[in-house]
């Protein structure tokens, strides 16, 4: 059964009435299930600080032409750059995962960064290169302490 029925179909069939036939009936309720489980699954993937912002509807194809519309504004492109940068000059290491892990995750930060148009190979050097310098001395000064 072919679960993107709701999406794919521009209009809902028509309400299932007692002069129905099978086959209105058996297209109606593929649609509904097809919609129901559209809805469940965009909602359930959506990132929690997209939520708020989308409209209630009861149709997946709304939803999911409100969620195109958002994700190609500037807006969703600055909003996203915006906290990714954040992360990148705030998160800080702090030995509670191995440090490849640290390095790998801030490594795939600034790859996001590139692929928005952020791709200043100065800028992000130099934020690297600070965040090199502050970890190495942040790390000395708390091994010298702890003697």
């Amino acid at each position: 059964m072919a679960l993107d029925i709701a999406i794919l179909i521009n209009e809902e069939p028509v309400a299932i009435t007692n002069e129905s036939s099978e086959a209105e009936k058996a297209h109606y309720l593929a649609w509904e299930r097809s919609n129901r489980l559209g809805l469940n699954l965009m909602r359930m993937t959506m990132a929690d600080n997209i939520k708020p912002s989308m409209p209630k509807t009861e149709k997946a194809r709304e939803l999911l032409l409100k969620v195109k519309e958002c994700s190609q504004s500037d807006l969703a492109d600055k909003s996203i750059v915006g906290s990714l940068m954040g992360e990148l000059t705030t998160k800080r290491f702090d030995w509670s995962q191995p440090i490849h892990d640290h390095v790998t995750h801030m490594s795939n930060l600034a790859a996001k960064l590139k692929t928005l148009g952020m791709d200043e190979e100065g800028r992000l050097k130099k934020m690297k290169d600070q965040a090199v310098h502050f970890v190495s001395h942040d790390g000395a000064s708390s091994s010298k302490g702890q003697t």
